[in-house]
């Protein structure tokens, strides 16, 4: 075919909604850092250090020869009742939530969650809140689906909920999709109050709250809270075994009550049929066999010890007027620098120096916010990576804020 025809039909055969929707910016960012010299806080990845090989090992090796034969049939699309009646029981056990099973569905990771969410819920021009700056993968995926979005700052306590009071009271809304419990990428954490009040404020203006707990279970300081889902059953709550088994097994989970899970096993049974019925019956074996809690407390450890130092290197290294959090739990740390200066200009100069990390505007639903900002991983470096990719990081904030004010001063500001 003639190249200039071929390209003229590209243009116009693809669905409207992909022309809308961008490649993911980390995805993106992780292609670069494959190299073996990059110091890498830029994906969200556990420590693979942590993965509990050998017990998987023994786990798949159990299953497979005790049933092999059914283990690698067809299966049902809710998922294998013994893991979701786990996870109804632990849902009990760490949040005092009562879960009937069959209104928990299993899914391919927290991703699938989304996008089957997505599909049940979203008809084009939609609105659904997001929290400002929100995860990206769920901006990604609800894109898809050609929702316009409505971004509601964070205070350091959770979303600003006098601001979504009045921004739902002046448009409606269907969903507003948050990470409350060391949310990506901010590490922020809602307070019990202000759970409360976003459960209130949903209820009165007929909102679906999807709550993302994905971290919730890597809490290193701090005590536990109850999630949204405690004080509305409007509430589609999200887990996942990524964050505290492994993420190549690609196993989450939805709760939600029986009129939303009837269409979303319908939405499933389109999308794959079912999880992959092996990986279920692997995590079941694993978690009849070991101590899940244990294995907990290992990654909590892990990871507190890498947050400490991570926010103890930027307290030295970093030049005054750089600003982050200081999370009680989860995989990130969001850094906030002075408005002149611009973390992609970092990024360019960090990349130089062989580190690499996620500038903030892709956690953005619009093309203005988050220039000054970024998110840094601190789950999958071990301690010198962290010491050293930092402190080169600080070079380079050094040097870029100090050609900002240079270049101000000769603009006569």
């Amino acid at each position: 075919m003639d190249q200039n025809l071929y390209r003229k039909l590209m243009e116009t055969i693809f669905a409207d909604r992909m022309q809308a929707t961008r490649k993911s910016f980390i995805r993106e960012i992780l292609k670069v850092t494959q190299q073996p010299e990059i110091i890498s806080f830029a994906g969200g990845l556990p420590n693979p250090g942590l993965f509990p090989v050998e017990e998987i090992s023994a786990a798949s090796s159990k299953v497979l020869s005790e049933d092999g034969t059914n283990i690698l049939q067809y299966s049902t699309t809710e998922g294998y009742l013994p893991l979701r009646e786990f996870i109804a029981q632990r849902y009990l056990k760490k949040s005092g939530l009562k879960v009937d099973p069959a209104d928990i569905l299993i899914t391919n990771g927290s991703q699938q969650s989304i996008d089957l969410i997505g599909k049940v819920f979203l008809n084009k021009g939609d609105r659904v809140i997001i929290e400002k700056p929100g995860y990206l993968g769920a901006i990604q995926s609800f894109s898809i689906f050609e929702a316009e979005f409505e971004a509601v700052p964070l205070l350091e306590d959770g979303i600003d909920t006098d601001l979504l009071d009045e921004t739902l009271s002046k448009k409606s809304a269907k969903l507003f999709y948050t990470v409350p419990t060391f949310q990506n990428p901010s590490g922020i954490t809602y307070s019990e109050q202000k759970r409360k009040d976003v459960a209130r404020i949903l209820n009165k203006h007929n909102v679906i709250c999807v709550e993302d707990n994905a971290y919730g279970e890597l809490r290193f300081a701090g005590e536990d809270l109850p999630t949204i889902r405690n004080f509305s059953d409007n509430t589609v709550l999200m887990g996942s075994f990524s964050k505290i088994i492994a993420p190549g097994l690609r196993m989450g989970w939805i709760c939600a009550r029986k009129e939303i899970m009837e269409k979303l096993l319908i939405a499933k049974q389109a999308a794959d049929l079912h999880s992959n019925y092996l990986s279920q019956k692997i995590i079941h074996q694993y978690l009849l066999d070991n101590d899940i809690d244990s294995h907990i407390r290992k990654i909590k450890d892990a990871y507190g010890k890498r947050r400490d130092l991570m926010v103890n290197m930027m307290a030295e290294y970093f030049p005054e007027g750089v600003m982050y959090t200081k999370p009680d739990g989860g995989m990130f740390v969001w850094v906030t620098l002075p408005e002149s200066v611009s973390s992609l200009d970092l990024f360019d100069l960090a990349i130089e120096e062989n580190v690499a990390f996620v500038p903030g505007n892709p956690f953005y639903t619009d093309d203005t916010s988050g220039n000054s900002t970024l998110r840094l991983n601190f789950s999958n470096s071990d301690d010198e990576q962290i010491e050293e990719g930092i402190k080169r990081m600080g070079v380079c904030l050094e040097k870029l804020m100090g050609d900002t004010v240079m270049a101000d001063s000769q603009k006569g500001f």
